[in-house]
């Protein structure tokens, strides 16, 4: 029996202040940047622990400038 690796993931977050999680191993896609996941700066962790981040810092799934536009209007 082969053991199997758990794939590590890391949270990423655009410029829109837009999170999502992506595999470790690959290089980050253009307009995106890792965020440490705790206060060592390790930024991969599990899927689940990646997915558990962004559910605790993305409170407003709306995109940044929508948010500013929002805010302006009142």
């Amino acid at each position: 029996m082969t053991r199997q690796t758990e794939e590590t993931y890391s949270v990423v977050v655009n410029d829109e202040e837009q999170y999502s999680i992506w595999p470790a191993r690959r290089p980050l896609p253009a307009g995106w940047t890792s965020v440490p996941l705790d206060g060592a700066g390790t930024g991969t962790g599990t899927k689940e622990r990646c997915l558990e981040y962004i559910e605790q810092v993305w409170q407003d799934m709306r995109p940044r400038s929508l948010r500013e536009r929002a805010e302006a209007i009142r």
